[in-house]
């Protein structure tokens, strides 16, 4: 079903919605974007548990890395011009270049930095289409844990007990497993 990053490119590659949430974000132009977190995670999450409906996101969350521009009011702009092209979608964009700020830690370097920064590896993922159409995937920590729905904490969330303590409330919020079943919180 899913054992490799061909196959979730596969199974996103034959979602129409899928693609055109990519391509709505990519005709932006936006510096170092990816659309990420659950927007893939989900994705597979559906797929293994042989959903063929599928599960409503919360969000859309959308990431880019400008450093010449960190101002919030930039991604409020893009926000709201992602909302004129597809209201029915719930966007959430950032700009990776000005988290730090927010998060109290050094700067990212990139948007696959920031994403490997992110709270679980089953979340540290981010999907675009490139100049030419082709997909692309990033799983900083590997697909293995979202594939075997097991749920752990970044290295970087690892490292620190006031990370840990953001990670542990997050999964509790979370309640995946209401949602999939078959999920396992290590």
């Amino acid at each position: 079903m899913i054992s490799q990053k061909e196959d979730v490119l596969r199974f996103i590659r034959e979602d129409e919605w899928m693609m055109e949430i990519l391509k709505v974000v990519r005709s932006l132009g936006l510096p170092d974007w990816w659309v990420c977190a659950g927007f893939v995670r989900s994705k597979i999450w559906d797929v293994l548990h042989g959903f063929h409906e599928r599960t409503p996101l919360p969000d859309i969350d959308v990431i880019y890395f400008d450093p010449t521009n960190i101002e919030e009011k930039e991604e409020i702009k893009w926000q709201k011009l992602l909302k004129s092209m597809r209201a029915d979608i719930p966007w959430s964009v950032t700009n990776e270049a000005r988290m730090h700020l927010a998060n109290h830690i050094p700067p990212y370097s990139s948007s696959e930095d920031a994403i490997s920064k992110f709270p679980e590896t089953v979340t540290a993922l981010g999907v675009k289409l490139d100049q030419d159409g082709q997909l692309i995937l990033t799983a900083p920590w590997g697909i293995d844990d979202v594939i075997r729905m097991e749920v752990k904490p970044t290295p970087f969330f690892k490292a620190s007990r006031e990370r840990m303590t953001i990670y542990h409330k997050r999964i509790k919020q979370k309640k995946w497993q209401e949602t999939w079943p078959k999920v396992k919180i290590l």
